[in-house]
């Protein structure tokens, strides 16, 4: 906790989550208020974890995952599949949520007693599986109509969880706070002295001279941002297998190391850096600048830094 003057207090809370490290930072004229409404958009992130997690076979994802149906869905889970759908039709299908046959196949190669690289017959019977074309939803049932398929929720669940987390935060009435769950953030209001929120674009670590070309600092007030990476979760040193998968050739992208992507959402924002991941930095930046709200940036694996036309035209 921080008196920061006539704003009151910035109460920040950290803790582990979701695979990294969740904060929530809120500014209220009352500490003990800040603290509280802190609590319950935690408690909303706990409770939405045991929706979306495939990696406990009590949520109803993986209920979803092992049975290829399930009926009376949680809205939430209705919702976010609705939201992915859409963001695969927006992308050409790069985003896609039924690629987790193939992120269970790098799992299963290279997690093994002796790491290898999977098969190209391995890799093509995934992908034979994988099709988002293959869930139905509705508010009753949601269906998989294909024998094999899986779905993951990785890259868009994130974002929505920081949202609803956002939400709380609002309905308990404090407006100027920063959420964040790794790469993605989402804000409200303006910080003390009414500034915008600064947040650090990450670095897709690839050396000091690459950092230099990378514009250091976005400020935000009222938006959102993701990035995703070839560099948060790979299998292989060389990272050419890694937890983004472009499903149309069951691989991971190799032509960039990261993505940033503003938008007035995080579950926008989540979705979209990964598929500017998939597509690259030409049609990535593309689709950005079809999408109003959206600015976004391409970090290629030779050190090119892509900027959307849209992220060239806003201040940053």
């Amino acid at each position: 906790m921080q008196a920061v003057g006539k704003d009151g207090f910035r109460v920040l809370s950290r803790r582990p989550a979701m695979t990294t490290l969740v904060g929530v930072t809120a500014i209220h004229e009352s500490a003990a208020h800040a603290e509280e409404a802190i609590g319950l958009a935690l408690e909303e992130m706990d409770r939405l974890i045991a929706i979306f997690s495939r990696y406990d076979q009590a949520t109803p994802l993986s209920v979803l995952n092992d049975a290829g149906q399930l009926d009376c869905p949680p809205p939430e889970l209705a919702l976010v599949l609705t939201q992915a759908l859409t963001y695969h039709r927006l992308s050409a299908g790069a985003f896609d949520p039924t690629v987790a046959p193939l992120i269970d196949l790098f799992d299963a190669c290279f997690g093994g007693p002796t790491p290898r690289e999977p098969t190209a017959a391995e890799i093509e019977d995934a992908r034979g599986v994988v099709g988002a074309d293959t869930i139905m939803t509705s508010r009753r049932r949601v269906r998989l109509t294909r024998r094999g398929t899986s779905v993951t929720l990785d890259g868009i669940a994130k974002g929505f969880i920081v949202d609803r987390m956002a939400a709380t935060l609002e309905r308990a009435g404090v407006k100027r706070y920063l959420v964040e769950a790794g790469g993605d953030i989402r804000t409200g209001g303006r910080k003390e002295n009414r500034l915008p929120w600064t947040v650090a674009i990450r670095d897709p670590a690839s050396g000091a001279a690459e950092l230099g070309r990378l514009p250091g600092t976005i400020s935000l007030a009222g938006a959102a941002v993701a990035t995703s990476g070839s560099y948060e979760r790979y299998y292989d040193p060389a990272r050419r297998f890694h937890h983004i998968v472009d499903a149309a050739r069951g691989a991971s992208p190799s032509a960039c190391t990261s993505a940033t992507v503003i938008a007035p959402t995080a579950t926008a924002a989540d979705a979209l850096a990964t598929a500017v991941l998939v597509l690259g930095a030409r049609d990535g930046t593309a689709l950005i600048d079809r999408l109003p709200g959206c600015a976004g940036l391409v970090v290629g694996t030779d050190g090119s830094v892509t900027y959307s036309q849209s992220w060239k035209e806003s201040p940053q």
